[in-house]
């Protein structure tokens, strides 16, 4: 069975019938929706899947990276504000809310979400009121379907006071769970098979097929990066493949590395995308500024996962940065680059409880 149309959930594992199954099933509903997965795993899609077969599929859905602008632009965002209303509001702006009337809001990486946004966002799904910035009286009032996604521990947000539980337990109506790729790798392949259409179509690229050794290592491959590495990595190898069958030699290095490691038991701690990265900069000497910032940036990794790295690194390091920047690969001009970027995606760590 495949989610026709939808990429990242194409697959035959029971993982992925269920998950279908279940999306067929609350369509239908109004209720909200809380999506939860690792980054790549593709969350969006099922966002998009619900809305689809909803009786709001007329009306758009509207979607919403929390992670990607700071808190002032954020709620004008959502909100919407008016002319005047901070340095560079030159007219009125209408809210992504109010543009959502009638369809759906999807609300990437919710956990990114400061509380006072939280805060807002919960009086909003309480009343559906709007507050456009800048004025002091409600705008108007509208009818959204919500549905979030994270990849963070919410319930642990909670109990360390950065995420409002009044808020989890609105969200949190329906929750839908995407399971990683190495949870479910009888979709490896077919998975593989619509990437090698998509790319291969009307391009006129040499690389059609993946010989039997090459399948079987992707099938292998843990893939930290989900669905959305094995796209990028499917294209790849279309693009740069010399010959009709790629061959293993034309695999990425940390494809053709993992190899060499069996699959880990069940019952071992799963590798995290974390993990891997940190396995990169300390293993393979890869710099920081190339293994970790272009991931971050292109939104390939989440804020959450730079800060399980900085974590390990602070860890091995007994709290000291300046450690940290030299493991991490970084010339030592670099050290306060690494600080200020930490801090203005607000991934630094508080090193004090690290030292010992």
């Amino acid at each position: 069975m495949r989610a026709q149309g939808n990429a990242e959930l194409i697959g035959t594992s029971a993982a992925i019938i269920d998950l279908t199954q279940e999306i067929e099933r609350i369509a239908r509903s109004d209720a909200k929706v809380l999506i939860t997965g690792e980054s790549g795993v593709g969350k969006e899609l099922v966002a998009t899947a619900i809305h689809k077969r909803s009786p709001r599929a007329s009306r758009q859905m509207v979607t919403v990276n929390c992670a990607g602008l700071p808190e002032t632009l954020l709620e004008s965002e959502l909100f919407g504000h008016v002319k005047g209303s901070f340095t560079g509001a030159y007219r009125d702006k209408i809210g992504k809310l109010e543009l959502a009337d009638g369809g759906s809001i999807f609300l990437d990486e919710i956990g990114e979400m400061t509380l006072r946004m939280q805060g807002l966002l919960l009086r909003f799904m309480e009343t559906g009121e709007l507050q456009k910035v800048g004025t002091d009286r409600i705008s108007t009032r509208v009818n959204v379907r919500v549905i979030a996604a994270t990849n963070r521990n919410l319930r642990d947000m909670i109990t360390a006071g950065s995420f409002r539980e009044d808020l989890f337990y609105r969200l949190n109506v329906i929750h839908l769970k995407v399971p990683a790729l190495r949870e479910r790798r009888e979709d490896i392949p077919p998975l593989i098979e619509h990437f090698l259409a998509q790319f291969t179509r009307h391009n006129g690229h040499v690389a059609k097929a993946l010989a039997p050794d090459t399948m079987r290592l992707l099938c292998e491959y843990s893939w930290p990066g989900n669905v959305r590495e094995l796209e990028n990595v499917i294209e790849r190898l279309v693009v740069t493949g010399r010959n009709e069958a790629i061959v293993p030699e034309e695999l990425p290095m940390e494809v053709r590395m993992h190899s060499n490691v069996s699959l880990r038991p069940k019952r071992a701690r799963r590798r995290t995308v974390a993990d891997d990265l940190y396995k990169r900069l300390i293993e393979e000497r890869e710099s920081f500024w190339a293994a970790v910032y272009p991931l971050y940036m292109e939104r390939e990794i989440t804020r959450g996962n730079v800060r399980d790295v900085v974590r390990k690194g602070l860890e091995e390091a007994r709290g000291n940065y300046k450690i940290v920047a030299r493991m991490f690969n970084m010339e030592q001009r670099d050290y306060k680059r690494f600080l200020n970027f930490l801090r203005k995606h607000d991934c630094q760590v508080p090193f004090k409880e690290y030292r010992q």
